[in-house]
């Protein structure tokens, strides 16, 4: 885990650790003040259970409140974005899979702040286990939940479908911090939370 967390450093993120889920909602909370927040679909983000709470002094869009393509638009528009990773590389390369690309788009348009929200079972060994995790775990799992209907939401297994409820459309590798973005951080926390 220390070189995953020393790589992210190389490669331009904040890294931010916490033990426990409450204390790393805690932290974005009192960190994120007046400001217009997208949140990407995140099964993590949903078990920080910070929604409401960022809402009292935010104004906030999660198309998994608010269902809608505007929603989406605000999201992406949005100061700051907060999302997860469906995976980290031990190289510090954040993935990410998608089925419509809002999330991905989020992540790399100009903002004040874009943040991971990541559990410890996201971190990776090199790049083509990275992969593998997003499309073999991250997917099925996610599609299962979202009872989409695809091969892999039956059988855990990524078949490169072409279902029209595919969610894994597109696929996001950073690198490094996108000059557009102030500030790219990683919130660590060291439990296991979401895909």
């Amino acid at each position: 885990m220390a070189n995953v967390i020393e790589n992210l450093k190389k490669n331009g993120f904040t890294v931010t650790e916490f033990d426990a889920k409450e204390a790393a909602a805690d932290y974005l909370v009192d960190s994120i003040h007046g400001k217009t927040v997208g949140m990407g679909g995140s099964a993590t983000l949903g078990a920080l259970d910070i929604y409401d709470r960022l809402k009292a002094d935010n104004t906030v869009y999660w198309h998994a409140k608010e269902p809608g393509a505007d929603t989406c638009i605000h999201e992406i528009n949005a100061q700051v974005f907060l999302t997860s990773a469906n995976a980290i590389s031990e190289e510090g390369y954040i993935l990410n899979i998608d089925g419509q690309g809002n999330r991905l788009a989020a992540s790399t348009m100009k903002k004040e702040r874009v943040i991971f929200v990541v559990g410890q079972n996201k971190l990776s060994g090199p790049f083509p286990e990275a992969l593998e995790r997003a499309r073999n775990i991250a997917g099925p799992l996610n599609a299962k939940r979202l009872n989409k209907k695809t091969p892999c939401a039956v059988d855990g297994v990524c078949h490169d479908c072409h279902s029209p409820d595919r969610i894994c459309n597109a696929l996001l590798v950073l690198w490094g911090k996108t000059m557009w973005a102030d500030s790219m951080e990683v919130v660590l926390i060291h439990e296991d939370l979401g895909f």
